[in-house]
């Protein structure tokens, strides 16, 4: 550093100086002296506005360092909760996991092709969709079966009245007709004879 230099041949010059006391005109010394003093004065306020600058310069390293530390630990501290919070999601147990969808390969053949994807997030998304889409179908499908066969099961029970209505009304005659018989047996049996038998 030139102050460094600056000093020390002032230093040096000083040692020289007072060396050279014993010979020297004592006025002339001073002078030298003073001038010397002047030049390490000049060196050490130079010296000291060198080291404030420098300390300065320091300090705002440090304060740069420090935030670039804290922004790192920022980051370090985020990056750990995203990985938490990544992890949870993995762990996360949803209802899509045990509910029976469409193998890949059936979802594939049965969905229509704009709903394929590469993505796996997608494809799961456009699977779950393509799911949700089949159920409501099938859930309509069965509810217009249930329909038919709440139609079906009264028709039956119609015409299962309807025939229990004709079988009593069979029975009815019959037994009406069972009567009628035997009253016309007997009264032919009166009239004809008991040895005439009907046929």
């Amino acid at each position: 550093m030139d102050t460094d230099v600056d000093a020390s041949d002032a230093v040096q010059a000083l040692e020289e100086l007072v060396a050279e006391s014993h010979n020297a005109d004592p006025a002339d010394q001073r002078i030298r002296a003073s001038a010397l003093v002047a030049r390490l004065k000049s060196a050490h306020r130079i010296a000291n506005a060198v080291s404030q600058q420098r300390r300065a310069e320091t300090s705002t390293t440090r304060a740069e360092m420090d935030a670039a530390h804290l922004r790192l630990q920022n980051l370090l501290y985020e990056k750990r909760h995203l990985e938490r919070e990544i992890d949870k999601c993995r762990q996360f147990a949803s209802i899509y996991q045990d509910v029976p969808i469409y193998s890949v390969d059936e979802f594939r053949q049965l969905a229509p092709p704009e709903a394929h994807s590469e993505d796996p997030h997608q494809q799961m998304l456009n699977r779950l969709s393509f799911e949700l889409v089949e159920r409501q179908r099938l859930e309509l499908r069965r509810v217009n079966l249930e329909k038919q066969k709440e139609k079906l099961l009264a028709d039956s029970k119609t015409k299962a009245d309807r025939m229990k209505d004709v079988k009593q009304e069979i029975e009815n005659t019959a037994k009406v007709a069972h009567a009628a018989q035997t009253k016309v047996a007997m009264h032919v049996s009166s009239v004809l004879g008991p040895d005439i038998v009907m046929v």
